[in-house]
């Protein structure tokens, strides 16, 4: 595989005299690693920080469209055969796993390498290995579940390639798999013990692997896998603790309140989220992206998903306090008196400023993208009380809509009702109505679809994946989506076709042949 054959690991040489919030803003330079590399802890924390540097590089135009764009809730206005479901192999921008591959890589170069540090440098002690071997874990770990997510099966590739003796021409390993080797590398960086609660400054605390980003990791793989007992376990380290350190949910935001989980950022409710900063020369271009008015925008809402969240603004229980994560939270609209017919919707979590009606300047232009916060782990939560049980529990439901209302309230909301007459579809038609106002723009709405239509082999697979698809997707023909979804190798997206010309023992997704 060229991508990872002939990747070099990349190095970035960090000066202890800069200022932390610089880790990322050097530009790696590229370096064969070898074993003279390896001679102190500040050796192996660059290669660490590389590994951050790559996931915030392959976020905007990769981890966003992958998960959003399929699902056609946000659509790509200049067109993308990724939202049209016509992805071909040669499609290297959509099918390229290289990336991802680069960090599988990064994460075990560290693996491998850092316990010899230890016999050059007599300051670094143990708990710093083990911390740097969690932050390789986690790297690995959350590559390799963006891979089974899109591609289903892949290579699984636990050696790094640090010279040309090594050969990356490896048949594709099973999603099972892959799945045992996120959930083993996530058992095995909790059971150092070095996994941090938190680091000496908010946005590493924010911006690198804690213990929490691993709870919240592995409570996401278990949804993925439908382990929802142990999914509930992993939720509760996180929800449940007394630990003062712990990432907390927002609980009575005003507008500006709540606004802040993404500008500035790096707030209590954060668990995980990709670092930008404009002062560091650290920017992207998702302001632009989803600026309505912009020549250069690239992403809208579907009609739908805005007819979704002029409907919750019209559930409000107080007129003049709004739903906080709709407009002026979440989403915004230029003329808030004529919302119901608006045709247009701001994701204003990326483009908005530090009041309800101002865009971000481009001196500002550095919103950060989440990976996992505290909302998230308490729908996932509610998710797997709804389907632990075959035939429903009363006590889970219950718990499950409480969970709901929670969120609801803390955005001003009507609160739900749980019902006996209630079926497991009501359950997980709320949910997921849920998941998709509240993470709208941030790479979840395809992964949650897919979870929920795949799931009890694939139970809800026309209800919850066919449907949501043809009820916000506009980018192709009905009956072109329908007949695409029809074939579950269509759900993955294809192998690209350098890989399959350099490795012969790779296979190609079969719906892509």
């Amino acid at each position: 595989m060229r991508t990872i054959k002939y990747i070099l690991l990349t190095i970035i040489l960090i000066s202890l005299a800069t200022s932390c919030d610089e880790w990322l803003t050097v530009y790696p330079e590229n370096a064969q690693v070898s074993d003279q590399y390896w001679q102190s802890k500040q050796d192996v924390e660059a290669v660490v920080v590389s590994g951050y540097y790559y996931l915030r590089q392959l976020s905007v135009n990769s981890l966003l469209p992958w998960g959003e764009l399929r699902s056609g809730a946000i659509f790509d206005v200049k067109g993308n055969d990724l939202q049209k479901f016509q992805l071909k192999p040669s499609n290297k921008a959509n099918s390229n796993w290289g990336s991802l591959y680069q960090i599988v890589n990064i994460a075990n170069v560290v693996l491998t390498n850092a316990p010899k540090v230890q016999q050059y440098d007599d300051t670094y002690k143990l708990e710093e290995m083990n911390s740097h071997l969690c932050e390789a874990y986690f790297l690995r770990a959350l590559s390799y579940f963006y891979i089974v997510r899109n591609w289903r099966d892949a290579p699984l590739i636990t050696e790094p390639y640090e010279d040309d003796s090594n050969t990356y021409q490896k048949k594709k390993a099973s999603e099972a798999e892959l799945v045992a080797l996120i959930k083993s590398d996530i058992r095995a960086a909790l059971a150092t013990g070095a996994a941090k609660e938190y680091y000496g400054t908010t946005w590493e605390t924010k911006g690198r692997a804690t213990r929490w980003a691993f709870y919240a990791l592995m409570a996401d793989v278990c949804l993925w896998s439908e382990d929802y007992d142990m999914a509930i376990e992993y939720s509760n380290f996180l929800l449940e603790t007394t630990s003062p350190k712990k990432p907390a949910f927002l609980l009575s935001p005003t507008h500006a309140s709540w606004f802040s989980i993404f500008n500035p950022g790096n707030s209590n409710e954060s668990i995980f989220e990709l670092q930008w900063n404009y002062q560091e020369n650290q920017t992207n271009l998702l302001p632009i992206y989803f600026d309505n008015f912009s020549l250069d925008r690239k992403y809208e809402m579907s009609y739908q998903l805005l007819r979704d969240f002029n409907m919750e603004y019209t559930e409000t229980l107080e007129v003049e306090k709004e739903a906080v994560r709709t407009m002026y939270g979440g989403y915004y609209v230029d003329d808030p008196v004529a919302y119901e017919t608006a045709s247009r919707g701001y994701v204003w979590k990326y483009c908005g400023a530090q009041t309800h009606t101002d865009k971000r300047t481009r001196t500002y232009y550095d919103p950060h993208i989440f990976i996992y916060r505290v909302t998230e782990i308490m729908l996932m939560k509610a998710e797997a009380l709804i389907l632990r049980s075959k035939g429903g529990s009363a006590g889970d439901w219950q718990e499950a809509i409480d969970i709901m209302n929670e969120v609801r309230r803390r955005s001003n909301l009507n609160e739900l009702e749980y019902t006996p007459s209630l079926s497991e579809e009501d359950m997980l038609k709320m949910l997921l109505h849920e998941r998709q106002i509240e993470f709208v723009g941030e790479g979840k709405s395809w992964y949650d679809i897919l979870r929920f239509g795949r799931r009890n082999n694939n139970k809800y697979k026309e209800l919850f994946l066919i449907q949501n698809v043809l009820n916000y997707n506009e980018q192709a023909s009905e009956s072109w989506l329908r007949s695409v979804l029809s074939n579950d190798d269509a759900h993955f997206l294809p192998v690209w076709e350098n890989e399959l010309k350099v490795n012969p023992l790779l296979v190609q997704n079969p719906y892509y042949n």
